[in-house]
């Protein structure tokens, strides 16, 4: 008998609302990002589902972890992005932040989690980079999936 396959396509305001966490945080475009959605240039705007804050959401419940600032939704794909200071120094944090992530998404938001197709995390510096391409702390990002950019394109 052949398998009958689930053609149903989530949404990404679907996978925001269905998370009890975050669900009265979608906002349109990339204004949940305020000032950092700078770093953020899309060709097609029209593509840009919306944006959550999940770093202010999720505070209250999770204080003393290393939260992940923001998902965007673009072209019906969730995007994490954190806004940080890119120095050798944050690496670890950075880690424990994708690590958290992971942990968030499998038990509180997996609809995000089946939205995250690429797989990779998107860290955008606050200021200058100051991590050397083949140091050690660029192999631990980069086998974390973190991708540093400076602008992420769309």
């Amino acid at each position: 008998m052949a398998k009958i396959k689930n053609t149903k396509t989530i949404r990404f305001k679907e996978a925001v609302e269905s998370c009890p966490e975050i669900k009265d945080n979608l906002q349109k475009g990339l204004s949940a990002m305020g000032a950092n959605s700078k770093a953020i240039k899309a060709t097609d705007t029209k593509l840009i589902d919306g944006s959550v804050d999940i770093d202010n959401a999720v505070k209250a419940l999770y204080p003393n972890d290393a939260r992940w600032d923001y998902v965007i939704g673009f072209a019906n794909e969730a995007l994490f992005v954190e806004v940080h200071p890119a120095d050798t120094k944050n690496v670890t944090e950075m880690v424990e932040k994708v690590k958290w992530l992971k942990k968030w998404l499998s038990a509180s938001a997996p609809m995000l989690k089946e939205l995250h197709k690429s797989g990779d995390f998107f860290w955008i510096p606050s200021g200058r980079v100051k991590i050397s391409k083949g140091s050690i702390q660029f192999k631990q990002i980069a086998a974390n999936n973190i991708q540093i950019k400076k602008q992420l394109n769309l």
